[in-house]
């Protein structure tokens, strides 16, 4: 494999890339249902993150939802010694094709990471992949680079798996804690500075920065794979290393906290809302919440909301109280309502985050129309339920998945059979989202 690293140990060139918007639509290929679209905007954090411990080393990153045609453009310019790839479940087809075209033609060592490869990394076992890097990969990116100058890589390295298509896949566990996080090493936000125009978040408006607090969950959600990431442990951001890089942003005036629960520690979140009031800073916030969090400690949400928190996104996933158990939500229909009342009252808006089971049947669809209009859900976004590798309901219903195409992976398509005959689920879907859409109260 080649290296550009001189004999000391020295600089050598890495190239994050973003994989470009992908995933295919069954409703548009087969129906000519064109109206449900979800774009994803946003900065990719993730590759910034692992750039900001990668001091001594040349490192760009290609965002390919933001140039789309860039990447060759990008990779002759640097010649990269090491390119480093991230993707979720529906970008895992692109993420391996730009890994083998990138291979074929200069041969760099090829690192994949992110949702889908701590999920199920054994997708990645193929050509044109060199090492997997499963879980928080902050650390053991900067480990494998380490291990690779040094020519140790064989030792093996906590987090990584050398592949070996035709063979298993044997990864070296690790344990993740907070050294993980690497607090004092801020993301290269630099390194996509000129697209910043270009990250914008959806019903919220306005350019956006991106800005982690936390990584993991506290819960255990059955479609969920945040989980996978921290080795099932919930992992906080210091109060001084989130103000840094908030200050980063510059004057971007809205911050979108990208933690799965962003409150899941209460004391820490206090700690950081005091300190963005003591500070002065008028920015708005966008988080993730969950409904029983705010049900418990309204005072804590009273407090973010003087510190900027103008938006809260809710899993609210169903309006079953026996569908909540069936994914293990850990909360109940009336507490869901109950913190929905409290955050209006605050003057927060509500993103709602809804599941459309492929079980649906046209009184179903109707139900949850008549939830979120008669709450007045700012922004109601219903989701086709998709059983991603590696959660638990991956394992509950893998036996009755017919695609297993990830391009479908959207959350947008049913990928088991649907109760309604499938056009008819897909218009009714589709006419539902187009409703959701008109509404964006607030």
């Amino acid at each position: 494999m080649p290296c550009n690293a001189d004999a000391d140990g020295s600089a050598m060139n890495i190239l994050f890339i973003n994989p470009p918007n992908s995933g295919k639509s069954i409703p548009e290929e087969q129906y000519a249902i064109r109206d449900i679209k979800m774009i994803f905007r946003g900065e990719p954090l993730a590759l910034e993150t692992l750039a900001g411990n990668l001091e001594g080393h040349q490192v760009a990153i290609t965002d390919l939802k933001a140039a789309p045609d860039s990447l060759w453009e990008d990779v002759e310019g640097m010649r990269p010694d090491v390119v480093g790839l991230t993707g979720v479940a529906c970008e895992a087809n692109a993420v391996l094709d730009i890994a083998r075209r990138i291979k074929d033609r200069i041969d760099p060592v090829v690192v994949v990471g992110g949702h889908h490869a701590s999920c199920d990394p054994a997708f990645f076992n193929r050509e044109g992949v060199d090492y997997v890097v499963a879980g928080l990969g902050k650390q053991s990116f900067r480990d494998l680079i380490d291990a690779i100058e040094r020519g140790t890589v064989a030792d093996g390295v906590p987090g990584v798996a050398k592949t070996d298509p035709g063979g298993p896949l044997c990864l070296v566990p690790r344990r993740f804690t907070p050294a993980d996080l690497v607090d004092d090493r801020p993301p290269r936000y630099d390194l996509v500075a000129q697209h910043r125009d270009k990250y914008v978040m959806s019903g919220v408006g306005g350019k956006i920065g991106f800005v982690a607090t936390a990584f993991g969950c506290t819960h255990r959600c059955a479609f969920c794979a945040v989980p996978n990431i921290t080795g099932g442990r919930y992992l906080t951001h210091s109060v001084d290393a989130v103000m840094r890089d908030i200050g980063l942003l510059g004057d971007i005036p809205l911050i979108r906290l990208t933690d799965a629960n962003t409150f899941g520690d209460a004391t820490a979140s206090e700690a950081l809302g005091r300190r963005i009031i003591d500070s002065g800073m008028m920015k708005k916030f966008v988080a993730d919440v969950r409904s029983d969090t705010v049900v418990r400690r309204p005072e804590l949400f009273q407090l973010w909301k003087e510190a900027g928190l103008a938006t809260a996104v809710i899993g609210f996933e169903e309006i079953s109280d026996q569908r909540l158990a069936a994914f293990n939500k850990k909360t109940i229909l009336a507490t869901n309502i109950q913190a929905m009342e409290i955050l209006k009252n605050l003057g927060i808006r509500i993103i709602g985050d809804f599941i459309v089971s492929p079980d649906y049947g046209p009184a179903d669809f109707k139900a949850l129309e008549r939830f979120a209009v008669s709450h007045a859900i700012d922004l109601p976004l219903p989701s086709i339920l998709t059983p991603l590798p590696g959660t638990p309901l991956y394992e509950t219903m893998k036996d009755r998945i017919t695609i297993h195409d990830l391009d479908y992976y959207t959350f947008l398509n049913a990928v088991v059979p649907t109760r309604m005959p499938e056009e008819d689920f897909y218009a009714t879907y589709a006419a539902l989202w187009k409703r959701f859409m008109s509404l964006k109260h607030g």
